[in-house]
């Protein structure tokens, strides 16, 4: 593997031309990422200038070839876009990449299906990835959101981006959002059904059991989306982790300032209010370290992953079917024109 700054340092800002430098871009990169070379094969599953054939509306057919292709993972196509990062032209450049490697996605055979990644590297500045892991036919959107799809060379500095980027050729359906939320939410509702036993068993009401876990799960989710100060929870919990009674404390005045809005000494901020009744009534229930310890493993999950609409299911996983027959509770939380509510 080769140093990051080494490989910034030689392809930043090059000036040649795109068929004389992308091949070699392109293996560079490779090397950088600790990935095999692209290399001819009769099954023609990771090489350069893969061909294609393009069947028309009235019975012909046009050859084309993939810059970069590795069967189940992506089509490359590559360009060395000569204008401005904010001009129209730079733009346009590479919309016209990404349109002609969609264009090969839909003209594979089916037997190789379509591949879950389109990548558009812009030869010594930049790469952009686009994805549609359901390969049905769907539209690549930017991943992993419009705001970060593009990686500039001097991200490639960044272990995390590096580590996406092989994932992509390596294992790219891992990168499928839906498979990160299933493995979060099976992890934290493990947590929570451990929280919520012992909370039973220590002889707390399953009414109170279930009002105490919604408001730790929607503070979770909060923070993680930015709708708290980052971390704000999980900070505070683990800040007074050996003292779960001060934790609690502290917590509830947490919740009757996200109820009220405004400034929160707990937090040393401003925060939102959060309406509907959710923290109207902020009761805590004392944990102990050991419970205190699966919240904060809890809080330590990126909530991003977990979809407000299944808070309720996470929820009822947690109480005992006895309890949840007897609640006949199903909450979820839904946004509203002024802030959050909980339903029930």
């Amino acid at each position: 593997m080769s140093d990051p700054d080494s490989f910034i340092n030689r392809w930043q800002g090059v000036a040649a031309s795109e068929l004389s430098t992308s091949q070699s871009f392109l293996i560079a990169l490779c090397e950088l990422l600790d990935l095999p070379r692209p290399h001819p094969t009769p099954e023609q599953d990771y090489m350069f200038e893969r061909p294609i054939t393009f069947s028309h509306g009235d019975g012909s057919t046009s050859a084309g070839r993939i810059d970069l292709y590795r069967r189940g993972a992506f089509i490359l196509e590559a360009k060395k876009v000569r204008l401005g990062a904010h001009t129209r032209g730079f733009d346009e450049a590479l919309l016209h990449a990404r349109t002609q490697a969609e264009r090969y996605a839909r003209a594979l055979p089916a037997s190789e299906g379509r591949p879950p990644f389109v990548v558009v590297v812009d030869v010594g500045q930049r790469i952009e990835l686009y994805s549609e892991f359901s390969r049905s036919g769907g539209t690549y959107v930017p991943y992993p959101d419009p705001r970060s799809h593009r990686i500039a060379l001097e991200d490639l500095r960044r272990p995390e981006v590096r580590e996406r980027l092989r994932k992509v050729w390596l294992d790219p359906l891992s990168l499928d959002p839906s498979r990160e939320s299933a493995r979060v939410t099976r992890d934290i509702a493990d947590r929570l059904a451990r929280l919520a036993r012992s909370l039973e068993q220590a002889g707390h009401p399953a009414e109170a059991v279930a009002q105490f876990l919604m408001r730790c799960l929607f503070t979770m989710f909060a923070e993680d989306v930015r709708l708290l100060p980052e971390h704000a929870f999980r900070d505070l919990l683990a800040r007074h982790r050996e003292q779960p009674d001060i934790a609690m404390r502290m917590v509830a005045q947490l919740w009757r300032d996200m109820d009220a809005g405004g400034f929160s000494a707990v937090l040393a901020g401003e925060v939102l209010r959060f309406n509907g009744k959710l923290f109207k009534q902020p009761d805590v229930l004392p944990l102990d370290a050991t419970q205190l310890d699966l919240l904060i493993e809890a809080a330590r999950a990126d909530w991003r992953h977990v979809e407000p609409a299944i808070f309720g299911t996470l929820l009822e996983r947690a109480l005992s079917p006895k309890d949840r027959h007897k609640l006949g509770a199903h909450y979820t939380l839904a946004p509203t024109s002024s802030g959050w509510c909980c339903r029930r």
